[in-house]
């Protein structure tokens, strides 16, 4: 798995922030809860600077095909495996800052196409390539489907938390040195 800005895969897509321009009616990824947030919160979440949402949008006809948010968030250091906080010889500080991948869907009418993993991997590189500290991408999986699909890609559960994963940078930035 690579980390990298170059889809040259997916050259029919684009990925952007959520804009005005962007028609979000039609999308729908058969997740009411998804669906409803990006139809009616994300641009509200985008304005009052509470959520950075993208979207993938498809070059030729300016459909969206799935959207991703980014926000910040924290992790307190007692919620990290042990052996993890030991190997990296993290801080005893009681919060440490991450990034949280809240949101992340692809329309049902674009699936079995690999852009989840391209949306995954755009947020993956624009959280390590971010200016802003942060130890971790986390994400909290919506079901043990979405959980098992993150994992795939090297994340790790919380031990109290079933379906909260986290992805530590220093696992992101070996992802990214690989290109």
């Amino acid at each position: 798995m690579q980390l990298t800005d170059n889809f040259d895969a997916f050259e029919n897509y684009l990925i952007e922030p959520l804009g005005k321009k962007h028609n979000r009616a039609a999308f729908c990824c058969g997740v009411d809860q998804l669906d409803k947030y990006f139809q009616e919160q994300a641009g509200q979440d985008a304005r009052k600077y509470i959520a950075a949402p993208f979207v993938l949008v498809e070059k030729n006809s300016g459909f969206i095909a799935g959207y991703y948010t980014l926000s910040s968030t924290s992790i307190k250091l007692g919620e990290l495996p042990i052996e993890i906080i030991k190997k990296l010889k993290l801080p005893k500080y009681p919060q440490l800052p991450a990034t949280l991948l809240g949101r992340l869907a692809v329309d049902k009418n674009h699936r079995q196409k690999g852009l989840g993993e391209m949306l995954l991997m755009d947020a993956l590189y624009r959280s390590f390539h971010n200016e802003i500290a942060t130890i971790a991408v986390v994400v909290d999986a919506k079901d043990d489907k979405a959980r098992s699909f993150y994992e795939h890609y090297q994340f790790i559960g919380f031990p109290d938390y079933s379906h909260r994963l986290f992805l530590m940078m220093e696992t992101i930035a070996k992802m990214s040195n690989s290109d």
